[in-house]
Formats: C-alpha cells, sequence, structure tokens
C-alpha cells in the first residue's frame, strides 16, 4: 500500500543532502525519533541475520569527545541525534543460532524446524574467513544506512552519512571491541543550519542514460 506519491519520493530525496552544518538548538521530536529507530530495526539483511547494533548518542559530552576522531567534524557534537551504526568482528554459529531462535519465536515452530536453514547459512558463513565476514557485515550496515537516511528526508530530517573517523578510537571511545563489535559507518541526524551553504547547492549527479541501463 503506497502512502505517498512518486513526486513527492523524488521531491524529499532531492531535498536530502549531505548535510554540513546542524542547527544545534534544534532536536528531534520523540515520535519522529522513534520512526527512526524503527526504520533501523526495520533493515532488510543477508539471510535475515542483522549483524548490526545501533548506538543512539545523545550524550552532548561524549559527542564532542568524538569529534577530534571524526576530522573535527562538527555534525558529530551539533546534530540532534548521532547513530554509530557497528557491526560484529565476525560471525559464529551462536550468532546464526540466535537467529534461528528468534523465527522460532516470532513465527512459531521451533529451531529444530529451521535446521536445514541453519544449514545453508553455516554453509556460507564456515567458506569465508573472519576478515571476509567482518567486510560483509559492515557492507550490510550500509543497507541500514541507506534506509535510515531515506526514511529521514520523507520525515524532514536531514542526515549526513560520515566515514571520515578513526575506526580505532572510536571503538576504544566506545567499549566496543571487548564487545566484539566495531563501527562502521556514523549518520549525524537532525536540522539543516540556515548558514550551511551547501543546502541550496544544486546536487551533481550523472545524467540518467549514463547511469541506467535498460534491456
Amino acid at each position: 500500500m503506497s502512502t505517498i506519491t512518486p513526486s513527492q519520493l523524488l521531491d524529499s530525496l532531492k531535498w536530502r543532502y549531505a548535510t554540513k552544518v546542524f542547527d544545534a538548538s534544534r532536536h528531534i521530536s520523540k515520535d519522529t525519533w522513534s520512526a527512526l529507530e524503527q526504520s533501523l530495526v526495520l533493515t532488510p539483511s543477508s539471510f535475515g541475520l542483522q549483524p548490526w547494533k545501533f548506538l543512539v548518542i545523545t550524550d552532548k559530552a561524549l559527542r564532542e569527545k568524538l569529534v577530534p576522531f571524526a576530522w573535527n567534524q562538527r555534525q558529530i557534537a551539533d546534530a540532534s541525534h548521532l547513530v554509530v551504526m557497528t557491526v560484529r568482528n565476525g560471525y559464529a554459529e551462536a550468532d546464526v543460532d540466535a537467529n534461528m531462535q528468534r523465527i522460532a519465536e516470532i513465527r512459531g515452530g521451533t529451531s529444530d524446524a529451521l535446521l536445514g536453514f541453519k544449514g545453508m547459512i553455516m554453509k556460507t558463513v564456515n567458506g569465508l574467513s573472519q576478515k571476509d565476514l567482518a567486510q560483509w557485515a559492515k557492507c550490510q550496515s550500509y543497507i541500514a544506512l541507506g534506509q535510515f537516511m531515506t526514511s529521514a528526508a520523507l520525515l524532514g530530517i536531514d542526515t549526513c552519512p560520515m566515514e571520515g573517523f578513526e575506526t580505532d578510537k572510536f571503538d576504544e571511545i566506545l567499549g566496543l571491541t571487548a564487545r566484539g563489535l566495531t563501527t562502521a559507518v556514523l549518520c549525524p541526524a537532525g536540522y539543516r543550519s540556515e548558514d550551511d551553504r551547501y543546502a541550496t547547492l544544486p546536487k551533481v549527479r550523472f545524467a540518467d542514460a549514463d547511469v541506467i541501463e535498460h534491456r
């Protein structure tokens, strides 16, 4: 069931840009933020394994501590919310079992009934090195990033995807390493400042015919 028109979708995507300056005085409402969190929860993933944890950071002091390790980009501190998208450093059978248990809990039945599905997943997991599994998980996090940014745009919320940060420092400050997690990508969210000149610049994209091919 569609709740927006094609033109409304395109208008939202054209309005969206990577916000360089946030208005630190404006904050996302509780209801709107709750919907954005659910957009993260509802993100699709390979095999439905959801190899991530999303840290929502509103603590100003903590965010100021992170700024120097994000190339001093003020979006980290000035946005209403900062989402740190983290993923597991590797993947093990216990992680797959947790997913099987969740499927049984939500859809009914038992984990034993899912042994065939589990076997298919484990064949893939066992066929990859831990390094490759970590890279796979990071790629999955970008699906969440895209869903979050699009959802935000539809709700009139600004975002800025960020890869410019020191992973080791973020992991250390946020206590991720001991939890088997690592920072994959960042996404501050809030409202653009009137002083952000990038807000009015035309988007630069290749022509449709250069990036879309019909067969």
